[in-house]
């Protein structure tokens, strides 16, 4: 056992750190909660703690962010069918539509998983539990996504088999693990891919590399969940077998 000092008593730090503390409580990822700490925001007993791996007894350690108390929340698991035009953020500084806004309002604790960007749609989830977020996100546990992209002008299959070979852009490699061509013409094309480790708009950055253009992505698929019939723009809570099966992976 460790023994932490605050306001000059002794106290025994149990086994729960800080930022998942943190996570649990829905302030942020426990990866963004990390910086939280080190930015000095954070306070347990009154006294401000910037170090990472500080553990907590949350029955009678008490916690702030910004000087706000905190307590550790109900875990929530939500599936959400993201419309093109909306921001995957709680806020922004421009007042434009975020996904916040298609939740109920008491769910402000809720963050997403993950991000589609602006024009994409399709299938996100979010959480308060920062585990699940993380197992969700990092590249080691290798959860695969699937989407479809509607291109612009004629695709062929050979040029897609780039994406499962990996292909540079801007000094970046990006990969799909599996891409197909569902039908093509003259006028669009329709090209299914999965992938596992998410860099930033790396779906849209694929096409790219090949001089196309992509005017619908939808998101499909995170691991063995579908979007399946869940209407744009509306919500639902995943089940208890489901949240197990994305954990398995």
């Amino acid at each position: 056992m460790r023994i932490l000092r605050f306001n000059g008593r002794p106290q025994i730090a149990l086994s729960v750190r800080l930022q998942k503390y943190l996570a649990d409580a829905g302030v942020a990822s426990r990866r963004a909660s990390e910086k939280i700490i080190t930015e000095g925001r954070v306070s347990v007993n009154g006294r401000v703690v910037e170090t990472l791996g500080t553990k907590i007894d949350p029955g009678h350690d008490k916690v702030a962010v910004d000087g706000r108390p905190l307590k550790a929340k109900r875990k929530l698991y939500v599936a959400l069918h993201k419309p093109p035009g909306y921001l995957c953020t709680r806020k922004d500084e421009l007042s434009r539509r975020t996904i916040a806004d298609l939740l109920p309002v008491e769910w402000d604790n809720l963050y997403s998983v993950g991000r589609l960007d602006k024009d994409s749609e399709g299938l996100i989830f979010l959480t308060n539990d920062g585990d699940f977020s993380l197992h969700l996100t990092h590249p080691r546990y290798g959860v695969s996504k699937k989407y479809t992209a509607t291109v612009t002008g004629k695709v062929e299959q050979i040029t897609v088999d780039k994406f499962t070979k990996g292909v540079l852009l801007d000094g970046d490699t990006l990969k799909a693990d599996k891409a197909k061509v569902i039908r093509s013409n003259n006028s669009n094309s329709v090209v299914e891919l999965e992938l596992s480790e998410g860099k930033n708009r790396e779906v849209r950055r694929l096409f790219e590399s090949q001089g196309l253009e992509v005017n619908k992505l939808v998101r499909t698929q995170i691991g063995k969940i579908r979007l399946g019939e869940l209407k744009s723009g509306k919500w639902r809570t995943l089940t208890e077998t489901e949240i197990k099966s994305l954990l398995s992976v």
